[in-house]
């Protein structure tokens, strides 16, 4: 069986490890660490395997904070992407759970902050619900997200203020996904005009 007979640190998360005084591999810190790699251990096949299932959890994780740090995500978009990716499900789900103990991904945020972001781009609780439906986000958080807008009425009537032609107007509530209801009451509010 090869020993470890050198660890080097080569940067502030990856370790060079050395076999019987050659080098062999650089591997994350944290996967060398988990997979209890120090000097004068034998490598042993059960140990290959350990670090075999640590590298892959390591690299799940890296990938999953790369997808966060882009833009933040529901869980189940984040898991249904790092299958994609080819992420084994032990070392995806490990990933995740993580990153939720650290509350790097928290749906309740997610639905809240998004559903803001899209009623100020202009959209109708209708069009918020179904997008955060397709995002994966679970229906409890879609209406706890929704019933924290602004009245739909009132965004409507915003948005009413910045486009003074009546018919366009109406066309373009129906498309954002605002409510019949919303939509005949600024009919009624701009006929008069």
């Amino acid at each position: 069986m090869p020993e470890i007979t050198g660890l080097r640190e080569i940067s502030a998360s990856e370790v060079l490890v050395e076999l019987d005084g050659a080098p062999w591999r650089k591997f994350p810190l944290v996967a060398a660490a988990r997979a209890g790699l120090s000097l004068g251990k034998r490598l042993e096949r059960e140990d290959l395997r350990l670090l075999r299932r640590e590298l892959r959890r390591a690299e799940a994780l890296t990938k999953a904070t790369g997808m966060l740090a882009r833009r933040p995500l529901p869980r189940a978009l984040l898991e249904d992407r790092l299958q994609r990716k080819g992420v084994a499900p032990a070392a995806l789900e490990e990933a995740v759970e993580a990153l939720e103990q650290a509350q790097y991904l928290n749906d309740r945020s997610y639905a809240l902050d998004r559903a803001t972001s899209l009623a100020e781009r202009g959209y109708g609780n209708a069009a918020v619900r179904h997008i955060l439906e397709q995002e994966g986000v679970a229906a409890e958080l879609i209406e706890e997200a929704v019933a924290s807008l602004e009245p739909e009425l009132e965004r409507a009537r915003a948005l009413a203020l910045t486009n003074p032609d009546r018919k366009r107007l109406l066309g373009r509530l129906a498309r954002r996904g605002f409510d019949p209801d919303t939509i005949e009451q600024i009919a009624e509010e701009r006929s008069g005009e």
